[in-house]
């Protein structure tokens, strides 16, 4: 079951984010450390509504933000479409024991469905450039990947962003 995530669920959320940590790490992806994601930002989420968790058998196992402010590191980027109805996509994950079920696909059905919905004009998302995987998730979905963008605080090496025109 996806549902809108509470205050109640932060903890869970941020055991499963330091477990995806630690799986990418292990695998010389260092995409999340310890200053991301960290509560902060997960708390401001659910003030905006915008935070869900994924739930099963009332386990949460992953997060997704749907987003519909545009960070500032994106404002640069020559997007495919204008800057405006758009929805931003954050801090998918699920605990990497679940990985591999699908699990992140129903996030994202979830969250490009929930766009289509509310008549959004695209959906746009970055990911790590060291981190194949996702770059392979995101390229087999239709996103199209457009120009870098750097978070200091978490890498050297750049974030690549990525947009699916509905």
């Amino acid at each position: 079951m996806i549902r809108k995530a509470t205050l109640k669920d932060i903890d869970s959320i941020i055991d499963i984010t330091r477990a995806c940590a630690r799986y990418m790490i292990a695998r010389n992806i260092f995409q999340w450390n310890e200053h991301y994601p960290n509560r902060t930002p997960f708390e401001n989420d659910v003030k905006r509504d915008e935070l869900y968790v994924l739930e099963v058998e009332n386990t949460i196992i992953g997060c997704i933000v749907i987003s519909i402010l545009m960070d500032e590191e994106y404002i640069p980027i020559q997007w495919l479409t204008p800057n405006e109805n758009n929805i931003y996509i954050h801090r998918l994950a699920i605990h990497p024991k679940h990985q591999g079920k699908g699990y992140a696909q129903d996030l994202m059905n979830f969250a490009e469905n929930y766009s289509i919905e509310n008549n959004h004009t695209s959906v746009r998302l970055d990911t790590f450039s060291q981190n194949s995987r996702n770059q392979k998730f995101y390229e087999l979905r239709g996103y199209q990947k457009l120009s870098n963008i750097f978070f200091p605080k978490q890498s050297k090496h750049p974030f690549y962003c990525y947009e699916l025109v509905l």
